[in-house]
C-alpha cells in the first residue's frame, strides 16, 4: 500500500499543468490512477479471502473440539448411570444386612461379634451408597442411552419426559406395518424380514428407542407390546418395574422389541389393564399406536369393527386407566379410522398429557 502511495505523489502535476500537455497525457495519468486502485482491490480481496479461509478452519476446529466434547459427556453420563446403579443395588443388600440383623436378634442370638461384623459392614455399604448418591445427584435430564436422529437434529415435542415410574405402550398389532388396508394385507403375507423393515413399524421401533434414550437415569420403566394381548416386551419382566440405570438390560429391551412382528387385532383394555399389573403405578404414560381399539379383553363376534364400535372399545377401555396420569400419545394415523386422531387428543388433554403426530422421518 505504501509503494502505491508513493506512485501518486510523483503525479504532483496541477490541473493546467496536465492539460498544457494534451488529451493523450490526461488519458495517460486516469490510466495510470485506475490501474493503482485495481491492484489495490485485487490486493484487498485477496486479504478477505485469506481472512475467510482462517474463519473457516476456526469453524472447522471448533466442531471437532465439539464432537469431542459429546463423546465426553457420553462417557461421563455412563458412569454416572453405573454409579446409580451400583447405589441401588447396595440399598437392596443393606435392607438385606438389616433383616438378617433383627432376625438374629430375634432368635435370640449370642455371638455379639458377628452381630457388630454385619453392622460394620451395613456401615460401610452406608457410606458407599451415600457417595454413589452423591455423585449421581444432579443426573436430571441426563439420557440413559445415546439417540442421534437424522441430522443430528433437536427434538421440541411437548411430551412430558420425566417421572419415577414410566410405562412405554406400544401397539404390536398388525395394522403397524402400514397405514393403508391394502398395504397392511399385502405385507402381512410377506417375509419375516420385510415385515420388520415396514417403514412405519421401523419408526416404531425408533420410536421406542429414542424414548428410552430420554429416560431419567433415576427412573423405573416398562415396555409392554399390545395387540390381541398385553405383555411385557423383555420376557419374563411383567408386573415388575426396571431400572433405567441397567444400561445392559435396557439393550435388551431394544433388541427384544425388534424382535417382534406385529399382528392380530388391537385391544387397548388389556395393554391399560397390564399397567394395573405394575406397581407401584405408573406416574407418567407413553401410548405408540395408530389409532382405535378393535376388540376389547376378548376378540369380537364379527369380522369388522365399524367406527362406533371402535369408539364403544376406546371408552370401555379408559375405564381400566390409572388415575391422575399423564398420557402422552404419539400417533401415526391409519386410513380408515378418523376419529381417532380426536378421541386420542381427548384422552391427552383430559390426563395433562400430550399428542404428538410425528412426520415420516422422526426421530
Amino acid at each position: 500500500m505504501a509503494k502505491k502511495k508513493r506512485q501518486f505523489t510523483t503525479l504532483n502535476l496541477s490541473f493546467l499543468d496536465i492539460m498544457s500537455c494534451g488529451f493523450g497525457a490526461v488519458i495517460l495519468v486516469f490510466l495510470i490512477m485506475n490501474h493503482a486502485i485495481e491492484e489495490e482491490s485485487v490486493e484487498l480481496n485477496e486479504n478477505l479471502l485469506a481472512e475467510i479461509t482462517m474463519l473457516e478452519e476456526d469453524v472447522v476446529d471448533g466442531e471437532l473440539g465439539l464432537v469431542r466434547l459429546r463423546n465426553t459427556l457420553s462417557e461421563i453420563d455412563l458412569q454416572m448411570v453405573e454409579a446409580q446403579g451400583r447405589a441401588t443395588r447396595m440399598s437392596d443388600q443393606k435392607e438385606d444386612y438389616e433383616a438378617q440383623i433383627e432376625a438374629r436378634k430375634a432368635e435370640g442370638y449370642t455371638d455379639s461379634s458377628a452381630v457388630e461384623a454385619l453392622k460394620a459392614e451395613l456401615l460401610s455399604l452406608e457410606s458407599q451408597v451415600k457417595d454413589l448418591r452423591l455423585a449421581a445427584k444432579d443426573n436430571t435430564g441426563v439420557n440413559a442411552r445415546s439417540f442421534i436422529g437424522d441430522g443430528n437434529r433437536q427434538y421440541l415435542t411437548g411430551l412430558n419426559l420425566g417421572g419415577q415410574r414410566i410405562a412405554i405402550l406400544v401397539d404390536t398389532s398388525a395394522s403397524m406395518l402400514a397405514d393403508k388396508l391394502v398395504q397392511i394385507i399385502r405385507l402381512r403375507n410377506m417375509k419375516e424380514s420385510i415385515q420388520r423393515g415396514a417403514a412405519k413399524w421401523v419408526q416404531s421401533r425408533r420410536t421406542v428407542d429414542w424414548l428410552l434414550a430420554q429416560l431419567p437415569v433415576a427412573s423405573d420403566y416398562q415396555v409392554i407390546g399390545f395387540n390381541t394381548q398385553a405383555r411385557a416386551v423383555l420376557p419374563g419382566t411383567d408386573g415388575t418395574w426396571l431400572e433405567v440405570a441397567n444400561q445392559p438390560q435396557l439393550n435388551d429391551v431394544s433388541a427384544a422389541l425388534n424382535d417382534i412382528l406385529p399382528a392380530g387385532g388391537t385391544s387397548l383394555e388389556n395393554a391399560f389393564l397390564a399397567l394395573k399389573a405394575l406397581s407401584p403405578p405408573p406416574d407418567n404414560i407413553f401410548l405408540i399406536t395408530d389409532g382405535l381399539p378393535t376388540q376389547g379383553t376378548s376378540p369380537p363376534g364379527v369380522n369388522t369393527v365399524s367406527g362406533q364400535e371402535r369408539q364403544r372399545l376406546f371408552g370401555q377401555a379408559l375405564r381400566q386407566l390409572p388415575t391422575n396420569v399423564p398420557v402422552n400419545i404419539i400417533l401415526a394415523p391409519m386410513e380408515g379410522d378418523p376419529m381417532a386422531a380426536s378421541a386420542l387428543w381427548q384422552l391427552a388433554q383430559l390426563t395433562s398429557g400430550s399428542l404428538l403426530m410425528p412426520s415420516r422421518d422422526w426421530p
